[in-house]
C-alpha cells in the first residue's frame, strides 16, 4: 500500500481569483512505514505573494524570484504521486490549487484524482473527536507528537507531521520523531554499517496473549471499525 502525505503553501486562500501553489512537500509511507523518499520543490507562482500568506509560511516574493515554474516541475510530481493514496489535511484546499495548477499548465482535461485517489485526514478527525479542534496543531498535542520545529508553516515539514499524526489517529505507531527520524537516517554511515546482535544472546522471550486478553483486543477492534470506516486496515 503505497500512501504520499501530501501539502502545498500558496500564494492566498483562493484559486479563482489568481492564487497559486508555490511550495509542495510529499513524503512516502509504503505499508505504514515512511521510506525517506519525498518529493520537495519551490514554485515561482508568476505574481505576488499576500502579505497575510507570508505571514503564515514566511517565503518571499523574493525567494521565489528564480524559482521553477509549475509547468517545469509537473511531470516529476505526477510521477511521483501517480498510483498512490493521497494524504492530506484539508483536502479541497489543496487539490483544490492542484487542478487549477493542472489547468493552467495545459492539462485542462486532467485532474488529481485522473492520478490517484485522497483521503482526507481532516475529515477522518472530525468523525473520531467531534466538536473538538482538528487542525494540525491541536491532533499533534492530542497525539503527543513533536511540532515544535513548526514555528512557520512548511510543506515538507507539515507533510512529515501529518504522517505521524495519521499513523497515530489510524491505531498505529508512529514511526519516529524527526529529531530521530534524523538520526536513523544517518545511523551506521561512520559506524562500519549495522549494528548486528551479538551471536550468544539468549533467546528472545514470546508471551502469548490469553484468551481474556484476546477477547478484549477483538472487541478493540471494533469499536475502533466503528471509527475508522473502511479506512482500518486490519480486522
Amino acid at each position: 500500500m503505497r500512501q504520499i502525505i501530501l501539502d502545498t503553501e500558496t500564494t492566498g486562500l483562493e484559486p479563482s481569483r489568481g492564487h497559486r501553489i508555490i511550495e509542495i512537500g510529499c513524503v512516502e509511507m509504503i505499508n505504514r512505514r515512511l521510506t525517506g523518499n519525498h518529493f520537495h520543490v519551490y514554485i515561482n507562482p508568476r505574481r505576488e505573494v499576500d502579505d497575510g500568506a507570508i505571514e503564515v509560511h514566511g517565503i518571499t516574493n523574493e525567494f521565489l524570484a528564480d524559482k521553477p515554474f509549475f509547468e517545469d516541475i509537473v511531470a516529476s510530481f505526477l510521477e511521483f504521486v501517480k498510483g498512490s493514496e493521497l494524504i492530506i489535511h484539508n483536502a479541497p484546499f489543496d487539490i483544490g490549487f492542484l487542478n487549477n495548477e493542472l489547468k493552467l499548465s495545459g492539462e485542462a482535461s486532467r485532474k488529481m484524482d485522473d492520478y490517484c485517489s485522497v483521503l482526507d485526514t481532516l475529515v477522518l478527525a472530525r468523525q473520531m473527536h467531534p466538536g473538538q479542534k482538528n487542525n494540525l496543531d491541536a491532533l499533534c498535542k492530542r497525539y503527543f507528537i513533536d511540532n515544535s520545529q513548526r514555528d512557520l508553516h512548511g510543506a515538507l515539514l507539515d507533510s512529515e507531521i501529518l504522517a505521524e499524526v495519521y499513523l497515530a489517529m489510524t491505531g498505529g505507531q508512529t514511526d519516529l520523531s524527526l529529531t530521530q527520524k534524523q538520526d536513523y537516517l544517518t545511523a551506521g554511515k561512520d559506524d562500519g554499517g549495522i549494528r548486528r546482535l551479538p551471536e550468544n544472546r539468549p533467546p528472545f522471550k514470546v508471551l502469548q496473549a490469553s484468551d481474556e486478553e484476546l477477547l478484549a483486543h477483538a472487541e478493540y477492534l471494533k469499536e475502533m471499525k466503528k471509527n475508522c470506516g473502511d479506512k482500518l486496515v486490519w480486522h
